[in-house]
């Protein structure tokens, strides 16, 4: 699973950096995108992704999008996740 096939306002835990280029990876990891961190995507746009790391919002393209492994939702009270996600 990756965050172009998560649903809207749920925590996930990235597991992996998949990508196809070393700068991407790099980019990623300068965002927080490393294992174990958590995610929330807010908004999905035609081409573009808004997600929430370490309560910084960000957009994305797709192949950065696809790039993002994660594992299933996080458990946790989804308002618990929305007081974290800067709004």
């Amino acid at each position: 699973m990756n965050i172009s096939n998560c649903k809207l306002n749920t925590e996930y835990m990235i597991t992996d950096v998949n990508a196809k280029e070393t700068d991407m990876k790099d980019f990623l990891f300068t965002l927080g995108c490393y294992p174990g961190e958590r995610v929330v995507l807010i908004s999905r746009l035609p081409s573009m992704y808004v997600v929430d790391i370490k309560n910084s919002r960000y957009s994305i393209d797709d192949d950065l999008a696809q790039a993002i492994c994660l594992i299933e939702p996080v458990e946790a009270d989804k308002e618990d996740i929305m007081e974290r996600v800067v709004v």
